[in-house]
């Protein structure tokens, strides 16, 4: 055995834990592991300060430490499967989910339909689309309609759809659509918006919210409208037991009645910037580990940021590349552990799952100025070559006497901006931006029946000058600062709502 002489990059993993309380962890923390690309700033930066007392020799004595400043990022691709866990942390919000919860065991009981067997049904109805996840019988893995509710006991679907199985804390099923009963959905065009109305369906139920955007239509003709423009990706206005009002869509819907079909809706986890009570801040502890230090162990090392706050999340969309993000923290501590000596905890295997590229992975790209009459106003841009969009919590460390580092974090401001460029078509643009109209921007991510939608719904735009090169087209800078929504309508009181959808129809990609 002897000690290395280097130890490579190439070894060094990161994971995360959040924590109990700023700078304690509970009792049996889970290490999520990420795949970063790269870090920025990662690890303690001491202050050390010079003796200089006023003396003949004029030579300075030994400084002493004096503090020390906590923080760490990182670059990752947008892997929605474990990126949305720690977006929480910069939304300072909890992720709003339909239903979900852990299977106890999958019963086949000959006499009765197949069922999961489940401790909750909070969030489940006959007539939700539900699909599982982590077993290991492709079966219970798979989209299914819910045909009965037992509360609290078993959530069932048709015989024959189901393998045995017994639960485990990795194996769940989550609430992904509802499928309506025949001829009970119907598109109307009254007042500003199109509107979605129901006879039996009680839209109330389904835990959808103002702002959140659903998918509309099947992949079989009597699971969708006839007319294509009422299917596809619409942003829910307001929401009342028999009509969802909609105010964003692709293309502008049409009066359709829905005889005969069975229409489908997809919805996803919710999150956003929330307001009062429903603001929680978490703190985390990074791990990042360095390899072992002798040529004949496998216990690796470490260096951990204790008490980290996420503080800056910029969502980066570049051309012809992947979708990423840059995430930083602002930590507490700094600490170290030497091989062999890992801070307690699981620390699970990452699930694999493909990133998003920003060539063909997305589906709709849009920005507007707000309309009080249309679901699908004309937009201000055809293409667009890069995006990136920030958000910040302003987070500093609070200081003490007696404390080396921070005993806290203080949290500011929520503010989200960005910058785009955009090819340059007409002069609407850059009147919007001397308008200072109320712009809306939304995007969203489709890829391998899952996607992403951000949304913000209210921005103001800055810059706009045209940047003209020879023999190359015209080119429209512009900086981006969102707000709240709220003096467009009271219930859209947020700045910025990502929504993840665990399963979409193969329309949502074509």
């Amino acid at each position: 055995m002897a000690q290395v002489n280097k130890i490579d990059s190439n070894i060094v993993g990161l994971r995360y834990a959040q924590e109990q309380s700023v700078g304690v962890l509970p009792g049996s923390p889970v290490w999520n592991a990420l795949e970063p690309n790269s870090f920025s700033d990662f690890g303690g930066n001491l202050t050390l300060l010079a003796r200089n007392p006023i003396s003949p020799s004029r030579q300075r004595k030994k400084g002493v430490v004096t503090d020390l400043d906590a923080s760490g990022g990182f670059n990752n691709d947008l892997i929605p499967s474990y990126m949305q866990e720690l977006l929480q942390g910069f939304m300072f919000a909890d992720l709003r989910r339909k239903g979900e919860v852990v299977v106890t065991a999958v019963d086949i009981d000959l006499a009765n339909p197949d069922e999961y067997e489940v401790a909750s049904t909070t969030g489940f109805l006959v007539g939700s689309l539900i699909k599982g996840s982590g077993f290991a019988n492709s079966a219970n893995n798979a989209v299914n309609l819910v045909t009965a509710v037992v509360a609290n006991t078993s959530v069932e679907v048709a015989t024959g759809l189901l393998a045995v199985e017994a639960g485990a804390a990795t194996k769940k099923i989550t609430v992904i659509g509802h499928q309506a009963a025949a001829a009970d959905l119907n598109v109307v065009i009254t007042g500003d918006y199109a509107t979605i109305t129901s006879v039996a369906l009680d839209f109330t139920t389904l835990g959808l919210i103002p702002g959140e955007w659903i998918f509309v239509g099947g992949d079989t003709a009597p699971m969708r409208f006839v007319n294509a423009a009422n299917n596809g990706f619409k942003r829910v206005r307001s929401i009342s037991a028999t009509a969802l009002v909609l105010d964003k869509s692709a293309t502008a819907m049409v009066a359709e009645t829905g005889t005969g079909l069975t229409i489908q809706l997809y919805f996803g986890r919710v999150l956003k910037n929330e307001t009062g009570a429903l603001v929680k801040r978490r703190s985390y502890q990074l791990e990042r580990q360095l390899g072992a230090p002798d040529d004949a162990s496998t216990d690796v090392q470490a260096e951990y940021l204790e008490g980290a706050v996420g503080n800056e999340a910029s969502l980066n969309i570049p051309s012809a590349d992947k979708v990423n993000l840059d995430l930083s923290f602002v930590a507490s501590r700094h600490t170290t552990a030497a091989a062999g000596a890992l801070k307690a905890g699981t620390r699970p295997t990452l699930v694999e799952q493909d990133c998003f590229n920003t060539s063909s992975d997305f589906s709709r790209i849009k920005m507007s100025v707000h309309s009080t009459t249309s679901e699908a106003p004309t937009p201000l841009f055809a293409f667009l070559t890069d995006i990136t969009i920030t958000i910040n919590n302003n987070v500093t460390p609070a200081k003490a006497v007696g404390v080396l580092g921070g005993f806290d974090v203080n949290v500011g401001t929520f503010a989200v901006s960005g910058q785009l460029t955009a090819y340059f078509s007409n002069v609407a643009a850059i009147q919007a931006v001397q308008s200072n109209s109320d712009v809306t921007l939304d995007f969203i991510l489709v890829k391998a029946n899952a996607g992403v939608v951000v949304d913000l719904p209210l921005i103001a735009l800055g810059d706009g000058r045209a940047n003209i090169e020879q023999d190359q087209p015209i080119t429209l800078p512009l900086s981006m600062d969102a707000a709240t929504a709220a003096k467009i309508d009271p219930n859209l009181d947020y700045t910025i709502m990502w929504v993840f959808f665990d399963y979409l129809p193969n329309l949502a990609d074509t």
